[in-house]
Formats: structure tokens, C-alpha cells, sequence
């Protein structure tokens, strides 16, 4: 069954069941209320025609002048009054035998009593007279407010309901359509969109935060997700065939050069030089391309352990000293926590460390080896580390290419690198579960932020708990602790 059809059918019996059981409580409250009120009707004649035709004359007179005026006769209305015997045995007046078994007895049990035949409805009471007399008072008529007002009122309700089913199935259908309909065309347009037209996106019926428009971004977000990854591989594979293709080529043209002619062995070797370096840049692409496939998002495969980060950062400025000698690099450490367990993070030591090592050399490279700062603070429970630099920054019209492997920037030309250090740099501090976000202005510079998730929470470190988890994690156990990453 369609969606569509559900909403209608669920939409109608809700409707229709309040609709009937609204119409159910009318008629069964107007129909009680007739009965009731008809049967004070009853009580007021009866009650002022026996003391119109067995009080005294002149008082009689005045209850039937006003009966006549005020209390019109009911339709086949009949009073009857008999007198009961001193010894109340009523069974020898025979007229009283035409009533309900019951009916006399109860009225001279309880003072009244009523019952209805379909539309024919009787009233009994007793009345004393002044003189001690006890009348058993007799009242019928047919209530017409029943048999005609009541009826019309059951006939209307039934046309009304009738009614109410086809409005309520018109509008049920039609909000239906309106509100089904967005969805529709957005699968219809779904279908459309395949890997040769990933630009397609969703119209947005309004920029409302309803759920139509949420799952319309929801989906454009996605193409977008998906078109960045499918131009990520084609750009990946088309960089990777140019950066290992040219290394290749080199060595290649220097042997078909070298093998030329005969030559002095001298010259053979500064060809064999030659050759050597430019393999070795092919292999430091290929070691770089399957240290970026191993830190693809498979975290599970690598050891963590309890780090300081302030300690990883002062050996990655030495490492980074050891390749670049004129390389500046200022540490900040003013922002440190005074608690030390604040520092602690959840580490693949070497990975890390290459991570960071990557974005600092970048910072010394790029900025012609200007003064590099790094920055180590720590706020809610996150440990952040900041790399800025006053290099060549990257243009805006490129940032969005900046974490695709081997892209390179275009002014970059008189700088070497392969394009690899910040995409495997961001993958490793994903598998760290944190984030890497960079800012870059052209020509003022770049700002690299890693942000790091704490080793301990801050209810362990504000109850103490730390000191022993670090116990517990030296004795071994910690490995426990470093398995949930």
C-alpha cells in the first residue's frame, strides 16, 4: 500500500471515529434529556389536575385557569384519577390492569413511577387531598420531541456524518498529495543523479528549517560528499600516474642517454648519481603513498599508548631541527594546564610524530624558513596544538583541493614536496580521533589547528582518579584502557 493511501485511510478513521463518537454523545444527551424533561411535564399536569378538579372550587379554579393558559395539551394527553380504598388494596379497579406490571405498585411504594411504550409515555403518582383522601394519579401522552425532534436530530447527525466522511477524505487526500508530493520529486530526482552527473543537487522548497528542506540538504550534502570523493580518486590516481611517472621517466632518459656512447667511467658515475636520486625520490613517493593507505581509516591495527603532548612536540622540534638546521621554531608553552594529566593523549607515538613533523616542516618550507610558532593549550577536555606560520599561505580558489593526495598549490613551484604530508597528517588525526583544521591566507601565511582528544575525562581528573589509572595502566592493565580506541 502506498505511503500516501496510509495517511489517507489513517487519517480518515481518526476523523471519522471522533466525528461518530461526538455524534454518539449528542443523540444518546439530547434523547436523555427528553426523557427526563418529559416526564416533569407529566408530573406538573397531573399534579395540577388534581388539585384543579379535587381541592375546593375556588382554588381548583384558579390551578385550571392557569393550566389552560400556560400548559398546552400534550398530543393523545389522558389524566385519570381513581381513589384508593382506606385498606389501599387497589386491585378491585379494574381500569388499572391496562397499565405495565409494576407500574401500580411502585407508585404506591415509592410515590411515582414512569415508563414509556415507543412513543406513548406514563406517569403515576399518589396525592392526598385535604380531607385525607389518597388519589392514585394517572398521565399519558405521546412525546412528540421523541418521536419527531429526536428522530429529525439522529437523521441529521447521519447526513452530517456522511458529509464529514467525504470532506474529511477530500482533505485528508489533498494534504496527503501536498505534503507527499516534495518527497516524491525529490526521489524522482534522485533517480536521475548517477557517477556521471554527480552535480545534479536537489531543489530546496524553502530555506525554512522543515524536514523536506532538511532532507533536501541532507541529500545535497551527501553529492557533495560524494562528487569531493569521486574527484579525490580521479584527481588522486591522475596525480599519482604524473608524480610517480616522472621520477621514472628521468631515470629511464638517463640510461638511454648514458648507454648512448661509450663513456669515462666518471661520467658513468654522475649518471649513476643521477639515476640513484631519482630513485630514491620514486621510493620516498611510494613509501609516502602506502603510509597514506595504511592510515586510511583501519585505526584498529595500530598501538596507542599514554603520551605528553607537550613532550611529543619538543621531540618533534628536534627532529625537525635535525632535517632543517636553519629551521626557527618558537614553542609556547604559557597556555599548559597546571595540572599535568590534562597533557596526557591516547597516541600512536610514531604516527603522531609524523603528523606533526609533516606540518611543521611544511610551515619551515613554505615560509622560507621564517620563525615557525607552535602553541600547546588545553580546553574542555581536549588537548589543542597550533602551527603558525608567515610562509606563501595557500590561495582561497584552492583550499578545498588542500587534503587531496598529491595536489599541490600553484604557488608552490619553487618548493619540493610530493603533496602527501597534510592529507596522511589529517588521516592520522582521525585515527586519533581528533580534528585538523587549517587556515591560509596567500602570501601571509598558514595555521594548522590540531585538536586532540585528553587521555583522562575531567570528572577523573577533578576525582583523583587519574594517578590511579596511570598506576594501573604502568602495571599493565592500561592496555585494557588503550584497546576501546
Amino acid at each position: 500500500m502506498k505511503t500516501q493511501n496510509k495517511i489517507v485511510y489513517v487519517l480518515l478513521t481518526i476523523f471519522f471515529s471522533y466525528t461518530l463518537l461526538f455524534s454518539g454523545f449528542i443523540y444518546y444527551s439530547i434523547s436523555n434529556y427528553a426523557f427526563t424533561d418529559f416526564y416533569k411535564r407529566l408530573e406538573i399536569r397531573a399534579i395540577t389536575t388534581a388539585k384543579s378538579q379535587l381541592e375546593n372550587e375556588g382554588e381548583g379554579n384558579i390551578i385550571r385557569e392557569l393550566r389552560q393558559e400556560y400548559l398546552e395539551v400534550l398530543p393523545d394527553e389522558e389524566i385519570k384519577m381513581y381513589k384508593l380504598p382506606d385498606n389501599g388494596d387497589w386491585q378491585g379497579i379494574r381500569e388499572l390492569g391496562r397499565f405495565r406490571d409494576g407500574f401500580i405498585e411502585e407508585i404506591l411504594e415509592d410515590g411515582t413511577s414512569m415508563y414509556n411504550d415507543r412513543r406513548t409515555f406514563f406517569y403515576g403518582t399518589t396525592y392526598t387531598t385535604v380531607g385525607k383522601a389518597t388519589y392514585l394519579v394517572t398521565i399519558s401522552a405521546e412525546n412528540y420531541f421523541i418521536t419527531h425532534h429526536v428522530h429529525y436530530l439522529r437523521n441529521l447527525l447521519f447526513t452530517s456524518l456522511g458529509i464529514a466522511f467525504v470532506i474529511i477524505f477530500v482533505v485528508a487526500f489533498l494534504f496527503t498529495r501536498k505534503y507527499i508530493q516534495p518527497i516524491n520529486d525529490i526521489i524522482e530526482k534522485v533517480k536521475e543523479i548517477s557517477s556521471e552527473n554527480l552535480h545534479l543537487r536537489l531543489n530546496q522548497q524553502s530555506k525554512n528549517d522543515d524536514t523536506i528542506s532538511q532532507l533536501s540538504q541532507t541529500f545535497n550534502d551527501m553529492l557533495n560528499r560524494l562528487e569531493t570523493s569521486f574527484e579525490t580518486q580521479k584527481n588522486f590516481i591522475s596525480n599519482a600516474s604524473h608524480e610517480l611517472n616522472t621520477p621514472l621517466t628521468s631515470i629511464i632518459g638517463e640510461a638511454d642517454v648514458t648507454l648512448s656512447k661509450v663513456r669515462r667511467p666518471e661520467e658513468y658515475i654522475m649518471s649513476l648519481q643521477t639515476i640513484l636520486e631519482e630513485a630514491e625520490k620514486l621510493d620516498k613517493k611510494t613509501k609516502a603513498l602506502l603510509m597514506l593507505a595504511q592510515t586510511g581509516f583501519d585505526g584498529k591495527r595500530q598501538k596507542f599508548q599514554m603520551l605528553r603532548a607537550d613532550q611529543l612536540i619538543m621531540d618533534v622540534k628536534d627532529t625537525v631541527e635535525k632535517i632543517y638546521p636553519g629551521s626557527k621554531i618558537s614553542i609556547d608553552f604559557s597556555l599548559l594546564p597546571e595540572n599535568p594529566y590534562r597533557l596526557k593523549i591516547n597516541a600512536n607515538e610514531a604516527l603522531l610524530h609524523l603528523a606533526l613533523s609533516n606540518i611543521i616542516l611544511n610551515g619551515c618550507k613554505y615560509s622560507n624558513f621564517s620563525p615557525v610558532h607552535v602553541a600547546l593549550g588545553v580546553s574542555d577536555g581536549k588537548v589543542i596544538i597550533i602551527v603558525k606560520d608567515e610562509g606563501i599561505g595557500i590561495p582561497d580558489s584552492e583550499m578545498k583541493y588542500i587534503y587531496d593526495p598529491y595536489f599541490r598549490a600553484s604557488n608552490t613551484e619553487n618548493h619540493e614536496g610530493y603533496g602527501i604530508g597534510l592529507p596522511l597528517a589529517r588521516n592520522i588525526v582521525r585515527m586519533h580521533r581528533g580534528e585538523l583544521v587549517v587556515n591560509s591566507t596567500e602570501n601571509k601565511g598558514t595555521t594548522v589547528q590540531i585538536t586532540l582528544p585528553c587521555f583522562f575525562t575531567n570528572q577523573e581528573i577533578n576525582d583523583g582518579k587519574a594517578e590511579q589509572i596511570v598506576k594501573a595502566y604502568r602495571e599493565g592493565r592500561a592496555s585494557q584502557v588503550s584497546g576501546n580506541i
